[in-house]
């Protein structure tokens, strides 16, 4: 067998590249990884590297499912072909989330090496588990499965909201349904619309309180405040345990909805006492005014249009009230959060509505 020395007989590959780096250098690699799981991979690389990873400041968690407390089976296969349930307040009342690869600390007694690494087995933990094992996260995202509420097919619906210990504001997009128009209809369409823009004179037509459309966007406004305050709820062990987050995002892969809690929301957060709802396990949401704008048809960029465009601007009464006091900073705020909610062409759908007429209604809290 020949020497070590002739295998080799280059002295540089016998250097480890990383051990050159310092950890200020490594950790703000590992970082940029952001993953879990990765990061767990990351961690059984070597000693140094199992040290390093759980003063990662920046974690992402994609969750594989949801798993209810009504007794249904996590391991049952979803059926592609079936649509979402119609019954919007069925699905996500009562849920815990779970990651199916957690992250595990093996101690051992005998002074091996201990590792962070993402463990298959049978066993499902949650997010705080997983994250007990990080002593320094600042900038947390988890990303839910799908979206919470169930929807008719080709129905738009989009919400984003900000918490505290309770909600501050919340935005929610919906349509009807959205249409993609071939190119050979893109210039009847602008025809159109130019048209319907100089008869529209903003307001609601009256077929709008007779055929369902104002029922059916409360319907849209409370089933997103529930599933805001149910994943608000399921945050408050994470909160509680990471005194060094700044900011948090809660989202999920459809884009349907996100729940976000910044530094000083955080802070409000922990010194508060959280008021939860009786009948579920989710934060109770305060009596609220509405702003309500309507557009029956709405041009988008990418020759796609939105029926029944609806736009519903949400705040606490008694911090709504405060606003209507002469406080226009406030009001900018709020205006500020409401054109930001969204990105790219639902960001453009914001803006044309936010030119229609207002609608103000009010909710008792629940």
């Amino acid at each position: 067998m020949h020497p070590k020395s002739r295998i080799h007989a280059d002295p540089s590959l016998q250097t480890d590249r990383f051990d050159c780096l310092p950890d200020p250098l490594l950790l703000l690699i590992l970082n940029k990884v952001s993953d879990i799981r990765s990061l767990g991979r990351c961690s059984a690389v070597s000693k140094r590297f199992n040290s390093l990873v759980p003063s990662v400041q920046d974690i992402f968690i994609k969750i594989d499912r949801v798993v209810t407390v009504d007794g249904s089976d996590p391991d049952e296969p979803a059926n592609p072909l079936s649509p979402k349930p119609r019954n919007i307040f069925a699905s996500f009342l009562k849920m815990f989330l779970y990651i199916i690869k957690p992250f595990q600390r093996s101690n051992n007694p005998s002074g091996a090496r201990s590792h962070l690494f993402p463990q298959i087995s049978s066993h499902r933990h949650s997010p705080a588990e997983v994250l007990r094992n990080f002593n320094n996260v600042r900038n947390l995202k988890i990303e839910l499965p799908s979206g919470d509420v169930g929807t008719e097919e080709g129905v738009l619906l989009k919400w984003r909201a900000e918490f505290g210990c309770t909600l501050q504001n919340c935005v929610v997009l919906g349509g009807t349904r959205v249409d993609k128009k071939p190119n050979s209809d893109l210039e009847n369409s602008n025809l159109n619309s130019n048209s319907n823009l100089s008869e529209d004179n903003g307001s609601m037509p009256e077929s709008f309180y007779t055929n369902g459309g104002l029922k059916l966007r409360v319907v849209w406004t409370i089933s997103s405040l529930i599933a805001a305050s149910t994943r608000h709820y399921l945050l408050r062990q994470i909160i509680k345990d990471h005194e060094t987050l700044i900011n948090l995002v809660l989202t999920d892969a459809d884009g349907q909805g996100t729940l976000i809690m910044r530094s000083e929301q955080l802070k409000e957060f922990r010194e508060n006492q959280l008021a939860c709802s009786a009948s579920s396990n989710r934060t109770q949401v305060p009596a609220c005014n509405m702003k309500l704008r309507y557009c029956p048809y709405l041009d988008l960029p990418g020759n796609f249009g939105l029926q029944g465009a609806t736009l519903v601007a949400i705040k606490p009464s008694c911090e709504g009230s405060n606003a209507n006091s002469g406080n226009n900073v406030g009001k900018k705020e709020n205006e500020g959060f409401v054109n930001g909610a969204f990105d790219g062409v639902f960001k453009l759908a914001v803006k044309a509505l936010m030119k229609r007429r207002t609608y103000l209604l009010e909710m008792n809290g629940f």
